[in-house]
């Protein structure tokens, strides 16, 4: 819609193109004017190294004015009515201007790929189906996983209810409340892709993020359909009768059995917390809480404080409160590799907020750019190289690149520490093997003269005092688990029962899950979990496009489902098997089957149960449509039953 440019309008758009990202600029300018000249030398940036936005992109000052006036001109242009000249680039353009963006070659599968991340192809299809009279689906959970599936469900026109435990949405950005919780993969690329922001920061903390879920569950008007501080304790598929039984229980004990023609599970990964098997433990005589239940109100200020555990949420917990507490003693149960956080606590200039808002094009082009650096960038560095000379400390040359960046860049930040930590800090196994971190500052944290950092193990808590292997008693006045959760064991906080009347813990062995697509088990007809076994991208980047890639193959389901009349899908044993079968063999060639290092990744059989081994790009072809020849399928048995 043409725009009539005031001063005031051209002003604001002048301060936010003086301030925004060259390469993504370059993109812009390319849809808007038709001009490829931009993909050429002298604006073609260089490759960034790490994980930074890559601001100038590398170009010469001169270039990067002209970069900046152009897109101007081309900016407030299209705002006064003329239209994009390149509104839909063909997918081997879209190869090339991401390879021009990155610095780097981008593989031609891409295509279709970048396509529907910038939305010119259909993505997530928000168009009515009919279902038949009386059909439900009851989703599992209100976190990420949950609202996703919801807003699509609603899209389509399909009835459902949400079941979620907690008093409101938002699922582990609810829960989890500790000082310096927040995002490690940037924000605007951890949200959905229908749903942007105003956001403050570049990684948000979790107020931030809980706030957007909320606004999301509110734009979309899916609260209505959410039952809250309500427990799911059982759910079995009834075979007779094509659908599932839920059993749930509310705040106040009243139980009740809801019936639903299709489960989908959005219970997630990261809960129930743990705690560690440490002798006393149970007899800890100070305050005590895991960091995934922070006490509201509850202070750590002038306090002795011992954290157990050194993972994600005490790197994020640590120095957060390291100039509050008296002491902080950190017991490390095994060191891990932490990539530099150029963004960590910035916030995202007003100016670059108004280009977002009123820029869609540079908005998902920034989007993109982000997907590549956080999500399949690093992949090939993830495999091992069989003729590689040093298999012990790394997997390959780029690994062991990774490895040389990573170490220097830690050495850099122990400062004069470094000869006393280094050992302590730097782990001996390839990067990437466990979770890869990102430091908020804990090297220079540890720094601090109030942190000691504890290498020795736990041998044994007695009242208010940890004493370790070496005989080392330390006295604490809080205790901090920050020791993760029960990640192996998927969907344990509620049964589940399929058509044989075998239940999915015994289906998996307890600790052994498999999915196709980490979506659907055999036996368990009409039942589809959100983020289930190898899924979760190792490699770095946004889960929520996993699962919003997963959200478009069971609507998919539920569209032909409705179409065909049928009333039961369940998938194939020997399809489920080959599809785990191959995931397997790919983690076999993996940094995550290294032996160098434990990690929850990895159950006590050795195998990969978390982490999935292919890249973004390869799970959207994966999910792209449903096949039914995947699938044992059931015509519909009639409404009547349901109704009965």
């Amino acid at each position: 819609m043409a725009e009539a440019i005031t001063p005031s309008i051209e002003r604001r758009f002048a301060e936010a193109i003086a301030l925004a990202n060259i390469p993504t600029l370059l993109m812009v300018l390319v849809q808007l004017t038709g001009e490829t000249h931009w993909l050429e030398e002298p604006y073609t940036p260089i490759r960034q190294s790490g994980m930074g936005d890559n601001d100038s992109g590398g170009l010469d000052p001169r270039n990067q004015a002209e970069v900046r006036e152009a897109a101007l001109e081309a900016i407030l242009a299209w705002r006064a009515g003329r239209p994009v000249a390149l509104p839909a680039p063909s997918e081997d353009t879209l190869v090339k201007m991401l390879s021009v963006a990155m610095g780097e070659p981008v593989p031609e599968e891409y295509g279709a790929f970048t396509a529907a991340q910038l939305g010119q192809t259909t993505f997530l299809d928000h168009r009515p189906f009919d279902v038949p009279e009386g059909y439900k689906v009851v989703v599992i959970g209100a976190g990420v996983s949950g609202l996703c599936a919801a807003i699509n469900l609603q899209a389509a026109g399909v009835a459902f209810d949400v079941i979620e435990r907690s008093p409101t949405v938002g699922g582990v950005w609810w829960e989890n409340t500790y000082p310096g919780a927040g995002v490690d993969t940037p924000n605007h690329l951890y949200s959905f892709s229908f749903a942007p922001y105003d956001w403050k920061q570049y990684f948000c903390l979790r107020d931030e993020l809980h706030g957007y879920l909320e606004d999301v569950s509110r734009e979309f008007d899916v609260r209505k359909h959410i039952r809250f501080a309500t427990t799911v304790e059982r759910i079995a598929y009834q075979d007779a009768r094509q659908t599932w039984s839920i059993e749930i229980r509310d705040a106040d004990g009243r139980a009740e059995v809801l019936e639903a023609n299709v489960v989908i599970s959005a219970a997630g990964l990261f809960n129930p917390p743990i705690e560690p098997d440490i002798a006393g433990l149970d007899g800890w005589t100070g305050e005590k809480w895991h960091t995934a239940r922070w006490p509201d109100g509850a202070t750590v200020d002038g306090k002795r404080v011992a954290i157990i555990g050194n993972g994600a949420s005490c790197m994020q917990t640590a120095p957060a409160i390291q100039d509050d507490v008296e002491s902080l003693t950190i017991y490390q149960r095994s060191n891990h590799w932490a990539a530099p956080f150029e963004q960590f606590g910035k916030e995202v200039p007003d100016a670059v907020r108004f280009l977002f808002r009123e820029c869609p094009i540079y908005r998902a082009w920034y989007r993109v750019r982000l997907g590549w650096t956080f999500n399949d960038r690093v992949h090939a560095a993830l495999h091992k190289d069989p003729d590689w000379d040093h298999p012990d400390r790394s997997l390959n040359a780029q690994n062991d690149a990774h490895r040389a960046f990573f170490t220097q860049y830690v050495i850099d930040e122990l400062g004069d520490k470094a000869d006393e930590l280094l050992d302590k800090v730097l782990p001996t196994y390839p990067p990437f093997g466990k979770r890869m971190l990102m430091d908020n500052g804990w090297y220079r944290m540890l720094r601090n003269p109030r942190v000691e950092l504890v290498d020795d193990r736990i041998e044994r808590i007695e009242a208010n005092t940890v004493i370790t292997g070496d005989g080392t008693a330390r006295e604490a006045d809080v205790l901090v688990l920050a020791t993760g959760f029960d990640v192996l064991r998927l969907i344990s906080t509620y049964e589940t029962i399929g058509r044989s009347g075998r239940t999915l813990r015994d289906t998996w062995e307890d600790d052994n899950a498999k999915a196709y697509l980490g979506t659907v088990v055999p036996d368990f007809p009409n039942f589809f979990m959100l983020y289930g076994p190898n899924l979760q991208p190792g490699h770095g980047g946004s889960l929520i496009f996993v699962v919003e890639m997963q959200v478009r193959y069971i609507m998919d389901m539920l569209a032909k489902m409705a179409a065909l009349g049928l009333g039961a899908v369940e998938v194939r044993e020997e399809v489920h098997a080959r599809y785990n079968d191959a995931v397997d063999a790919e983690h076999e060639n993996m940094v995550w089957t290294h032996p160098g290092m434990s990690t929850y990744y990895r159950n006590d059989r050795g195998r990969i149960v978390i982490n999935s081994p292919y890249r973004n790009v390869d799970f959207f072809e994966l999910t792209r449509r449903v096949d039914l020849d995947d699938y044992v399928t059931e015509p519909r048995r009639g409404s009547e039953l349901l109704a009965g």
